[in-house]
């Protein structure tokens, strides 16, 4: 089950070129002989599929992924909610849930900018750098922050990135001050982030954030202050069904 699992994450990684049986052989450090029965009993379950050059990954990974997201009740709501707003419609919104230091990000409402930069479903991004992945650190306590982090390094992605979990317990602490989240071209130049925590629908729920992804020289004050209270409008309805509808 765990070799299954590497094949799985080597065709993630390779993000869509096919991978052959030597390649994945390699990647797992087992023999080719074994490589190829896994890719055959993975492609039975089409959870793989085989192309010309190599196998990539199947339709079957699409429908589990779906059969996934559909436990999360927010995410059901969440496309119809942003389409009402009259601001956040024009722009990319997302929602993300915290998975260590990361954030994997689950939806993402596309707007009306098709903006290229902001993360796809699927995708992590370092929690420390991005404002969804701020908003839900921002939960955690002081301690637990440095914990979680002790012994990882967090990327430098842009020359704004912040540098080191003193500077992001800085980064925390106004989160919590200002309620929300913000990223200054921590990750793209030219991209500013803004996020808000939503409050599990039930105790013990996952912890997952909204937040929209806009051009830093679009983003007048008047702009950001309309984005972020309609963020928080569609944060408070998906965290509570009796809002929504």
């Amino acid at each position: 089950m765990t070799r299954a699992a590497a094949i799985l994450d080597a065709l993630e990684v390779a993000g869509g070129e096919p991978l052959g049986v030597s390649d994945l052989a390699r990647s797992l450090g087992i023999a080719k002989s074994s490589t190829s029965h896994l890719c055959q009993a993975l492609e039975d379950a089409r959870i793989i599929q085989r192309r010309e050059n190599g196998y990539v990954l199947g339709r079957r990974t699409v429908e589990l992924a779906g059969a996934y997201l559909s436990g999360f009740d927010e995410v059901r709501s969440f496309y119809e909610l942003c389409s009402r707003t009259v601001s956040l419609r024009d722009h990319v919104v997302q929602i993300a849930l915290l998975d260590g230091t990361d954030v994997l990000y689950l939806a993402r409402y596309e707007g009306r900018s098709r903006f290229r930069l902001a993360a796809n479903i699927g995708e992590r991004f370092p929690a420390a750098l991005t404002a969804t992945g701020q908003a839900l650190l921002a939960v955690l306590p002081p301690a637990e922050v440095t914990r979680r982090f002790r012994g990882v390094e967090i990327p430098h992605m842009t020359d704004a990135s912040l540098s080191g979990v003193a500077a992001l317990q800085a980064r925390l602490a106004k989160a919590r001050a200002d309620g929300y989240a913000f990223d200054d071209e921590g990750v793209h130049p030219g991209v500013i982030g803004m996020a808000v925590r939503l409050t599990p629908r039930q105790a013990g729920g996952p912890m997952l954030s909204l937040g929209v992804t806009v051009l830093k020289n679009l983003a007048t004050e008047s702009m950001r202050e309309k984005l972020l209270g309609e963020l928080k409008s569609v944060a408070a309805a998906l965290s509570n069904p009796l809002i929504f509808g």
